[in-house]
């Protein structure tokens, strides 16, 4: 039962292409939600969404190899960049069979799917991409980093829709905890702010079809309706806590808990008694060894759809039973939109920098009170606490839960 940090964290999200960047940002309550450029919206109802924005991919990973990557690969080689350089590691001092990646991603390379396949009908499917399949399949974000750094422990990505973020991130804890690896790469991207993508949501109902962005992402707010898309990436490096030590890594916070489970309800909608959310946050803190009283503040799944955020907030009473009510529990969508498999990527950044630094985001843009969400949601402005466990929650498709506890390193 080793102990576990994180040394090395990257992004780029819809409020900045660096982790000290987007944490500014979220401590200023910055929305990062504006009309889709990226395509012409005129045919959809769906106008707003999270986009990634002054990201120069070429400069960065260089044009031959940019080119050959979907945008969700991209944008977790990018956010793997910035990690491996913040974690100080050097590969020609470590031993690479020690170290692993496991990277999330929702959807993968729906860009390229629909970009060949168009091709394929207008000029004959024999023209397709030979880089089609290496482009598109969820596994090469993984796989580039790896590739890109010299990782030779486990390589894999999971899926779990938005959930796959923390189950990256607590599969990744477990390995090392265990002993199979001595440091990880964990985390998710996503690249789908594209029309079949937001057509896809827009038919279900699921996303936002206003056209304010600051009463678009709404978590917990009366009048939310629907969630904002977001795109981007975020990667963090874990290790055993004694070699972080040992090479005078910086440490940014401990990664102590982690539950999963699913809710075996329904393919879409969570389960509105908010069981199997309860049962996986009992799951993490008990993985932690703590009681639940231990934990100060919950970034929530917080979509802002109708069913989560009332099902979330009911998951928190059952798991917590009074202690809820003491709990500070925001969602920091507010500001980023759903960036579905990377969702808990970001989150768990923006999470180990609140414990790191004593303050806890809003849930900004909030207006109206929803007696069914009547938890301490941090409305619009953070707050300065001196918080030592924290809880991130992520829940996907499919009724998959996943839950992980950090705590502050002293």
């Amino acid at each position: 039962m080793r102990r576990v940090v994180i040394t090395g964290m990257g992004t780029v999200n819809p409020l900045a292409n660096s982790v000290d960047e987007t944490w500014d940002a979220v401590k200023k309550g910055k929305c990062g939600i504006g009309p889709i450029t990226h395509f012409d919206t005129s045919e959809l109802k769906v106008k707003l969404a999270g986009e990634v924005k002054n990201l120069d991919v070429e400069a960065i990973l260089g044009a031959k190899d940019a080119r050959r990557m979907d945008a969700f690969t991209q944008y977790a080689c990018v956010a793997a960049k910035e990690a491996f350089e913040d974690s100080g590691l050097d590969m020609e001092k470590e031993d690479a069979d020690k170290i692993g990646c496991i990277v999330s991603s929702g959807i993968g390379g729906l860009n390229t799917i629909a970009t060949e396949h168009s091709k394929g009908e207008e000029k004959g499917y024999s023209r397709i991409s030979p880089f089609f399949i290496p482009m598109s399949i969820v596994n090469m974000a993984a796989g580039q980093i790896a590739i890109n750094f010299g990782l030779k422990g486990m390589c894999t990505s999971v899926v779990t829709a938005c959930a796959g973020s923390n189950n990256a991130i607590g599969d990744a804890f477990h390995r090392i905890r265990d002993g199979y690896e001595d440091v990880m790469f964990c985390g998710g991207a996503e690249g789908v702010i594209m029309p079949l993508a937001i057509g896809g949501f827009q038919s279900m109902k699921a996303l936002c079809t206003g056209e304010d962005p600051n009463r678009a992402s709404i978590p917990f707010d009366k009048e939310r309706h629907g969630f904002v898309m977001g795109e981007g990436a975020g990667i963090l490096v874990i290790e055993e806590l004694e070699r972080a030590k040992k090479r005078g890594a910086k440490i940014y916070a401990e990664v102590v808990g982690y539950g999963s489970n699913c809710d075996a309800y329904h393919i879409t909608a969570p389960n509105p008694e908010g069981e199997g959310g309860a049962k996986c946050m009992e799951l993490a803190v008990k993985d932690a060894g703590l009681e639940m009283s231990d934990i100060d503040y919950i970034n929530a799944h917080g979509t802002s759809t109708p069913l989560n955020d009332a099902g979330e907030t009911l998951a928190i009473k059952k798991a917590f039973g009074d202690h809820a009510y003491k709990l500070m529990v925001s969602s920091t969508k507010s500001m980023t939109g759903h960036l579905l498999g990377a969702a808990g990527a970001i989150e768990g950044i923006i999470t180990s920098l609140a414990l790191r630094d004593g303050f806890v985001p809003a849930t900004i843009n909030y207006l109206e009170k929803d007696e069914a969400c009547d938890l301490d949601i941090v409305p619009n402005v953070g707050r300065e606490a001196d918080i030592k466990y924290a809880l991130s929650n992520a829940l996907g498709f499919g009724g998959h839960n996943a839950s992980v506890v950090f705590r502050k390193y002293e």
